[in-house]
């Protein structure tokens, strides 16, 4: 079936910067890597800083390829984009609105930017928006139920009062 390609780590764009300032050649550095070097070569061509001013210092960093990486995968996180959009949703989910209410309730009022209720799933459980603990009682009587991975209440009155931790 599928294959896992996960991304490269800081520490392999520093072990590839380093080998490239040695002259190494990209197909040998796929191999000590354990990619493909197509992998490499799409590494290189993306996260290649180059600078008109000075273009001495156009090459391939590790901190700056790792920086621009992190840029492209936050420009699909609204939550964070938008820091409007993270405070209306925190506001409602601090008020015991739940993910589907919350994001049903932008769709009725016509937000220009909306989020789906799984949206604020992730981010409400990522390391990123450090209200995991915050809001963990409120958020432990909902549970991904049905083949679509869709989040349903589990109908629990005490559930969704408060957590056993709380009880």
């Amino acid at each position: 079936m599928g294959r896992c390609y996960p991304h490269l780590s800081f520490q392999d764009r520093i072990k590839i910067a380093k080998w490239r300032d040695g002259k190494m050649s990209v197909p040998e550095i796929a191999d000590r890597l354990g990619r493909a070097p197509s992998t490499i070569y799409r590494e290189l061509k993306r996260n290649f800083f180059s600078d008109k001013e000075l273009p001495e210092l156009n090459g391939y960093y590790a901190m700056n390829a790792q920086g621009m990486y992190e840029k492209r995968r936050a420009i699909h996180r609204k939550l964070i984009v938008h820091p409007e959009l993270k405070v209306a949703v925190m506001d409602r989910l601090k008020a015991g609105w739940s993910p589907q209410q919350i994001a049903g309730r932008m769709r009725l009022e016509r937000h220009p930017i909306r989020v789906s209720h799984e949206t604020i799933y992730r981010f409400a459980y990522s390391k990123v928006s450090g209200v995991w603990k915050a809001l963990r009682f409120q958020l432990d009587g909902w549970k991904f139920q049905g083949s679509n991975s869709s989040m349903r209440c589990c109908g629990c009155p005490a559930a969704m009062a408060s957590s056993v931790a709380f009880r």
